[in-house]
């Protein structure tokens, strides 16, 4: 059997196939490969299939016979082999083939780079299991179910918050006074704490504006923030300026509050609570 060395080639072909292969950046080992592939095909147009040698007899006879015949078969193959020679006739002669014989180049030992102006070529093989990709994780979310954990919870509240209410009466006198009397007037008279911030508005803005716009105003805003504010996700680093909008809400209307009740005084004057007193009833 012939090796791959030994195959005719035509050495001109192979060279011009080469050269064209580097020159488009293909690797040394695939260029050689086409190359030699091409010069293989231009030598059989030329030369027509070259014969295939003749397997000697002790390989045809095992190949074909079984086993048993094997060992009868084998010393008839140098008889007949032997025979046109005694009878005076020449063995006829197989002429080989000419090759080409081509030697790799020494290894360098350098670290191959590709050629300047050629892709990069990257190959990556990875073996990724499959539920990798057919499963989908979800993120845990802060999501419960009404009933019956919100629920359940809720009532423990409600439960807690009564119990607390009616230890606090138990001790503590509501502070109720005397019937209303249109002829007293108390000094100063305040409004409940809730409303506190509305009154504390109306010494700085007219009657309609403190007690009319502005509350309208913040009651609309609140009512249209869903509206306005498409963010659907629940985390505050996402929602940054909502929450900054609605803190600054909160403070505004808890500062008001707070003047209102420890910094006004009799004529809903001001005054300091440390110095003056507090002028402020539950």
């Amino acid at each position: 059997m012939s090796t791959r060395e030994e195959t005719p080639l035509d050495q001109p072909t192979f060279d011009r196939v080469l050269a064209e292969e580097l020159a488009k950046g293909t690797s040394q080992r695939v260029a050689e490969g086409r190359a030699r592939s091409a010069a293989v095909r231009a030598y059989r147009k030329e030369h027509g299939e070259p014969e295939r040698a003749a397997k000697p007899a002790a390989e045809r006879e095992h190949a074909a016979a079984p086993a048993g015949a094997a060992t009868a078969a084998t010393p008839a193959a140098p008889a007949a082999a032997a025979a046109p020679v005694a009878a005076g006739v020449p063995a006829p002669t197989v002429a080989a083939p000419s090759a080409a014989v081509r030697t790799a180049p020494p290894p360098t030992g350098a670290v191959p780079s590709p050629k300047p102006g050629a892709p990069d070529k990257h190959r990556l093989l990875a073996l990724v299991a499959p539920e990798g990709i057919q499963r989908v994780e979800r993120e845990q979310g802060d999501r419960i179910n009404t009933w019956p954990h919100l629920m359940i919870e809720e009532f423990i509240s409600l439960l807690v918050m009564s119990a607390g209410l009616i230890i606090f009466s138990t001790f503590v006198n509501a502070p109720l006074r005397e019937l209303a009397n249109p002829n007293l007037t108390p000094n100063p008279s305040k409004a409940p704490w809730y409303f506190l911030g509305l009154q504390e508005l109306l010494r700085y803005f007219h009657a309609m504006v403190a007690g009319v716009l502005i509350p309208t105003f913040i009651l609309v805003g609140l009512a249209a923030v869903p509206y306005i504010d498409r963010n659907p996700s629940t985390k505050p680093g996402d929602r940054k300026l909502a929450i900054t909008l609605f803190t600054m809400l909160m403070m505004f209307g808890a500062i008001l509050t707070m003047i209102g009740a420890f910094f006004r005084g009799p004529g809903f004057n001001w005054v300091w609570p440390w110095g003056d007193g507090i002028f402020f009833e539950l």
